[in-house]
């Protein structure tokens, strides 16, 4: 292969074989590694001829479209926009009509010649020539399309999307002119209480809201919600869902569904002390028993549907209400629901069939005669699963209400996922969006000196822009919804991600980019509509000039106490943390304050197999005692702690007053949003996820020590609430 070839196609395709590592220093990804990535994209890398012969299609497709697919502008008086025409064109007047998204046409006749012409090229013996058109336009935010016509024609040449947006991202007034918000994070499903189903679930989440707000707090951030897959319970990350659209229907609590209210055999089914045996079993265990709850809630989900269609005037009115939904929310339901069906059809044939790779090729997309015949013949089945949807989104959005109305400033915040698993309902439904035999992952950094690959085929830039960014705009819609904040998982991914080949360990990958200022411009829009303030998780290595970009799009940064560390080693003071941010002391991949302060993460990952060298497992502990004397003398430094508590890290235990301090010292830092976990009100020490790990730890099943009925009765956590509150006040 020609460097020649080799590189055009990297350009077309956005690889890039510069970065800088995780050291600082240059580096370089061998043409080899490139050829793999390339092979797996579905190209062949080592065919000159084949790679040239695509970029020369891609480059006449794109003069021959007249028009890209998409434009994203931020709002402006004048807009300039390449045009590619034949050169019989170029002399004559043209009409530009746009029409915007509340369906008003606007119109203008423009010649191109007028304009600057900016490139040339010959396709089929016909010369092409583009030119910047201005146009000077007072447009409103929104989803508008542009289409070019030959005057008199009313046939458009070319029609485009034509994108306008804010500048920047939502904050709400009050954080804009200096509140300082506090609110407690947690895994929705590790929440015990003495109603729910051994499972947290959204009346679980309007409990935490009422007791949070009561106690000065303004939102509870969750885990991601998304929709996981019913038919496989134990796979259980919120991290690689089934589809980052639709929501995870175990977390609806059945007893609050209008259909449970008018069946009263149900209620006594449900009643019974056979039933509610089965329900204190599952609340008491300390791990989330997902096999038996999923068994269990679908079981009374079937019963509920059976309800919906008993022929009463009440079931009429919610089916047909149901109907509204269906209609609503299109195709995308319909996929998501007809996937949960066939998951359970083929799962039902054959134990082995795991995901749409291993179905019968006739079934393997959702656009195939296969599937689509099938959903024909199964509308009711089908209707089930768009069922579990809409009374799932339901309690949510109840909850966003509830939120509202006591005043919290965020109330709801959510978390969105980097991507989606391999056998997800949102790849079977868009396959030729994905590169599906490519993970994406994170290069060798100090604490993973091979890298990591999560098993999360990512969407190919070129792809997303032919869509007109809609799967991106689609996706930002349906999590922006019901919720006051939206934290993105691994934001670098707006700008680059780090792309596996299938079956390679993570150090052979190569970072992609995608056109970054288009995405953020998107991310704008969508908050601005939704009224939905963002927080991008920016750990890890940040390319130059990333985080100024996101600080100019009003994305709120991440910082985590334990990274935030200077040049000397010591802890950085909150104080001089970011204002744009969101500060927080650990994160679900991290152990807990305890776990941390005791060294639980680093006897627990010994135990599992993560650290087999004896030498570098001793320096980790020894270094664990040098960041512990560092926090010490930070917070005796800031007058946290007691004049007579311990200075010594080596014969210091973790205790609710060290505890308790280092929380009311996160909270009276410079950050307008501050995010503390459950498990550290409670001095939990075990971890909820351990990374690097699958079936050596039960990751996604740990449940929280105690009930939440008991967590804001707590005197003492009570008092750290109240702390909490005068902190981000200034009032300590």
């Amino acid at each position: 292969m020609t460097n020649s070839a080799l590189n055009m196609f990297m350009e077309l395709k956005g690889i890039d074989p510069n970065f800088v590592d995780a050291w600082g220093k240059p580096a370089k990804i061998s043409d080899e590694n490139i050829r793999n990535i390339i092979n797996k994209m579905g190209y062949e890398a080592d065919n000159d001829d084949s790679l040239t012969a695509h970029y020369l299609e891609q480059e006449k497709q794109h003069w021959l479209s007249l028009l890209p697919p998409v434009a994203i502008y931020e709002k402006h008086d004048t807009y300039t926009l390449d045009v590619c025409l034949p050169i019989d064109y170029v002399t004559d007047d043209l009409l530009y009509k746009i029409t915007t998204e509340d369906k008003n046409d606007i119109t203008q006749s423009l010649s191109a010649i007028k304009f600057p012409l900016i490139a040339v090229n010959e396709i089929s013996d016909i010369e092409f020539q583009c030119y910047q058109i201005a146009l000077i336009l007072d447009l409103p935010f929104g989803y508008h399309s542009l289409s070019l016509y030959e005057q008199g024609n009313d046939e458009a040449l070319a029609t485009m999307s034509l994108i306008i947006t804010p500048a920047s991202c939502y904050t709400p007034k009050s954080i804009d002119q200096g509140k300082k918000v506090w609110g407690a994070s947690v895994q929705l499903y590790c929440v015990k209480s003495e109603v729910n189903w051994g499972i947290g679930d959204f009346s679980d989440l309007k409990t935490l809201l009422k007791n949070t707000a009561e106690t000065g707090g303004d939102f509870i951030g969750l885990n991601p919600i998304h929709a996981l897959s019913p038919s496989q319970p134990k796979q259980a990350s919120p991290y690689s869902p089934s589809s980052r659209k639709w929501l995870n229907i175990l977390y609806t609590d059945l007893t609050t569904v209008d259909e449970l209210k008018r069946n009263k055999a149900l209620q006594t089914e449900i009643d019974s002390d056979q039933f509610q045996d089965q329900l204190t079993s599952l609340r008491e265990t300390d791990w989330v028993d997902y096999e038996k709850v999923t068994a269990l809630k679908l079981e009374i989900l079937k019963a509920l549907f059976v309800t919906l269609n008993d022929g009463s005037v009440a079931s009429d009115n919610r089916l047909a209400s149901l109907q509204i939904y269906v209609d609503q929310k299109g195709e995308s339901l319909q996929q998501q629901a007809s996937y949960d069906a066939l998951q359970f059809k083929f799962l039902a044939e054959n134990p082995d069939s795991w995901g749409w790779p291993s179905w019968p090729e006739a079934f393997q997309s959702f656009q195939s005669e296969g599937t689509q015949a099938w959903i024909k013949n199964n509308k009711d089945e089908v209707l089930f699963w768009c069922y579990c949807q809409w009374i799932a989104e339901l309690q949510l959005e109840e909850a966003h209400q509830l939120a509202k109305s006591l005043g919290m400033t965020l109330g709801i915040y959510r978390d969105l996922a980097v991507g989606v698993g391999k056998s997800s309902s949102d790849i079977w439904a868009n396959r030729s969006l994905y590169c599906e035999n490519i993970s994406i992952g994170a290069p060798p950094d100090v604490l993973g000196p091979r890298g990591q690959s999560w098993g999360l085929p990512p969407i190919a830039p070129d792809q997303m822009i032919k869509a007109g960014y809609q799967p991106f705009i689609d996706l930002l819609q349906s999590n922006m919804s019901h919720c006051g904040a939206l934290r993105i998982d691994h934001v670098m991914a707006l700008l680059r991600l780090w792309w596996v080949p299938e079956n390679c360990t993570a150090d052979k990958g190569a970072y992609i980019y995608y056109a970054v200022h288009d995405m953020l411009n998107l991310l704008a829009l969508e908050s601005v509509r939704n009224k939905c303030l963002v927080i991008g998780e920016d750990l890890g290595t940040v390319p130059e000039g990333m985080d100024v970009l996101l600080k100019d799009a009003g994305v709120y940064s991440y910082k985590v106490f334990f990274f935030e560390v200077a040049t000397d080693g010591g802890y950085i003071s909150p104080s001089h943390y970011s204002e744009q941010a969101m500060a927080t002391l650990s994160t679900h991949d991290m152990p807990t304050i305890k776990g941390f302060w005791n060294c639980e993460d680093l006897h627990l990952g010994r135990e599992l197999g993560l650290y087999p060298d004896p030498v570098a497992y001793q320096q980790l502990l020894e270094n664990r005692i040098r960041c512990k004397q560092q926090i010490l003398d930070s917070l005796h430094g800031h007058n946290r702690l007691p004049g007579d508590f311990p200075r010594d890290a080596y014969i210091t235990p973790m205790d609710k007053t060290l505890n308790f301090a280092l929380q009311t010292h996160l909270a009276s830092g410079n950050s307008a949003l501050l995010s503390l976990q459950l498990e550290d009100f409670l001095e939990m020490d075990q971890p909820v996820n351990v990374p690097g790990t699958s079936d050596e730890y039960k990751n996604w099943q740990r449940k929280l020590s105690k009930n939440i009925e008991q967590i804001f009765t707590d005197p003492d956590i009570k008092t750290l609430l109240n702390k909490l509150s005068q902190a981000r006040n200034g009032q300590i």
